[in-house]
C-alpha cells in the first residue's frame, strides 16, 4: 500500500490523519479503495460528498435518473441549474470540484441482475441508496454472487434505516431481513413523502460506516441494524444473523 502523502494532500486529510483510529495508514486505505453508489439520490448525494471529501480513491456512481425540481428538497448535491440533467453526471461534476484528487466514474445504467454484475465486481464495496425492493433485492443478490460488502440504507418519512451486510465472510444479506420482501412494496417517498435532513443523517451514517469497513475500525464483524427516529430522536439497534431458509446463500452453495 502507497504510504506516500503529498502536501496537498496532508493538508487536505489531516484531521482525519490525526486520528489515532485513522492516522495515515487509514488514510492511505481510503486513498486505495473503490466504492459503488446505487442511486444518487436522497440518500445517495449526501453520501456521495462525504466519501469525496474524505478520499476515497475511487467512486462509482450508478443511477439512470435525471434530475428533477422536486429532488433539490432533500438531494443536496444538485442545484437549480442540474434540473433535467442526468444525476450521474451532475454527481461528477461536485465530486470533482469538490475533490480533484479521487477519480469519479459515472454509470448511467438501471440496477439490473446484468447491470450489477457487471459493475459490482469492480469494485470493493458496495452502497445501496435505491427507494424501491426490487432494486434493493437486486443489489444485495449481487453482492452474495460477488463476495461484496453492502451499505445498505434506506429512509420513509421520519425513520431511517441502515445496515451493513458481509456476505463473504457468512453473515446475512437484505433478504435475511427481509424474507418476504420480493411480494412486497413498501411506499417510496414520492408517494408518503420525507423529511430532507433525514436523508442527510442517514447518508452521512452510510458513509460513516463504509469508512469503518475499509480503515477496519472495530465493531465490524456482526451485521447491525439500525433504526432511527427523526421524531423521538432516538436510535434503536438488533444484531442480524444469516437466515438458514434464506435462497439466495443456498442457490449460492449449490452454485
Amino acid at each position: 500500500m502507497d504510504m506516500n502523502f503529498s502536501d496537498h494532500e496532508l493538508e487536505r486529510y489531516s484531521r482525519h490523519i490525526l486520528l489515532p483510529q485513522v492516522g495515515a495508514i487509514g488514510q492511505a486505505r481510503l486513498r486505495a479503495a473503490s466504492v459503488l453508489v446505487v442511486g444518487a439520490g436522497g440518500l445517495g448525494a449526501p453520501l456521495l460528498q462525504q466519501l469525496a471529501a474524505s478520499g476515497i480513491g475511487r467512486i462509482g456512481i450508478m443511477d439512470d435518473d435525471r434530475v428533477d425540481l422536486s429532488n433539490l428538497q432533500r438531494q443536496v448535491l444538485y442545484s437549480t441549474g442540474d434540473v433535467g440533467q442526468f444525476k450521474v453526471e451532475a454527481a461528477e461534476r461536485r465530486l470533482r470540484a469538490l475533490n480533484p484528487l479521487i477519480t469519479v466514474s459515472p454509470h448511467p445504467v438501471r440496477a439490473t441482475e446484468t447491470t450489477l454484475d457487471a459493475l459490482v465486481p469492480q469494485y470493493d464495496l458496495v452502497c445501496d441508496g435505491t427507494d424501491n425492493v426490487a432494486t434493493r433485492l437486486a443489489v444485495s443478490d449481487a453482492c452474495v454472487r460477488h463476495g461484496r460488502s453492502l451499505v445498505s440504507g434506506a429512509v420513509q418519512g421520519f425513520s431511517g434505516q441502515l445496515a451493513v451486510f458481509r456476505p463473504q465472510k457468512g453473515g446475512p444479506c437484505y433478504r435475511c431481513l427481509f424474507p418476504e420482501a420480493a411480494q412486497t412494496e413498501a411506499p417510496n417517498c414520492g408517494m408518503s413523502g420525507v423529511l430532507g435532513a433525514a436523508t442527510g443523517v442517514m447518508g452521512s451514517l452510510m458513509a460513516v460506516e463504509v469508512m469503518r469497513e475499509i480503515i477496519g475500525l472495530e465493531g465490524t464483524d456482526q451485521t447491525r441494524v439500525s433504526l432511527w427516529d427523526a421524531l423521538s430522536g432516538t436510535m434503536e439497534s438488533f444484531v442480524l444473523k444469516r437466515d438458514p431458509t434464506c435462497q439466495i446463500h443456498h442457490d449460492e452453495r449449490v452454485a
